[in-house]
């Protein structure tokens, strides 16, 4: 690896694994909740604050974009949270559907931009490579004040929500709405058998996918956010596989 690739390489992994520190226990609890699609869904809604906030005229503005993005994702979460207590026998079905909606009006309020292609591109699949130190810096932040009220209060339904909002729209505008997925769902979902050190082999097929991703992307010129998705997931699988054989 060369000193260019390390440059860029080295903040977008110190960036995975800041996402990582909230996505896994965070992904745990919405796998044990029976609620998948809610990740996607608060994603997308926090998404669709960034192309709003775009569409007013503030890119250039980041902190009132992530404003607008927490508010818009805290909207979403407190619709999730309406529709698990009101709605829990097709909550799935609903959350499935916001996601859907939140995407079509991105996508409708986009179809008159000209780069309309290319911000979605960034939406869906990220900039993990040209992360800077700042974001780094407030993502950490962010991170540590998350996992400080995880550990330390008891949340209710809207509460785990809101938590969950806001650790999604800081995720989004860092690594996209897949890796936020792949990162929720990937190493919770291919430890869900696990008893032991059950957190410990998620935070490890995570690390590898970011990692493997990231030097793939870097040696074949692939995208590297599709390269970090598919890495994880295949590390997972290994992982799961080979804990069967042994167990």
């Amino acid at each position: 690896m060369d000193t260019i690739d390390s440059a860029i390489l080295i903040p977008a992994f110190i960036a995975g694994l800041l996402v990582l520190t909230t996505h896994i226990p965070l992904g745990m609890k919405v796998l044990a909740r029976g609620v998948i699609f809610a990740d996607l869904a608060v994603a997308q809604i926090a998404g669709l604050g960034v192309v709003i906030a775009s569409l007013l005229g503030f890119t250039d503005k980041p902190l009132l974009v992530q404003l607008i993005a927490a508010a818009s994702a805290l909207c979403g979460a407190g619709l999730l949270a309406w529709i698990e207590y009101r709605l829990a026998e097709v909550k799935e079905a609903c959350i499935g559907l916001t996601f859907v909606l939140a995407a079509s009006a991105g996508i409708l309020l986009m179809s008159r931009d000209v780069h309309a292609g290319e911000h979605l591109k960034d939406l869906l699949v990220g900039q993990i490579l040209w992360v800077n130190s700042s974001q780094l810096m407030v993502t950490a932040l962010l991170s540590a004040v998350i996992l400080l009220i995880w550990r330390r209060w008891t949340l209710g339904n809207l509460g785990f929500y809101a938590l969950f909002a806001v650790a999604v729209t800081a995720s989004v505008q860092l690594v996209g709405v897949y890796l936020v997925f792949a990162s929720l769902i990937v190493p919770a979902l291919a430890t869900w058998r696990i008893l032991q050190n059950r957190l410990a082999y998620a935070f490890a097929i995570g690390i590898a996918g970011y990692a493997v991703g990231l030097l793939l992307s870097a040696w074949l010129d692939l995208p590297s956010g599709a390269a970090i998705v598919w890495a994880m997931t295949l590390v997972g699988i290994l992982l799961a596989l080979l804990k069967r054989c042994y167990d």
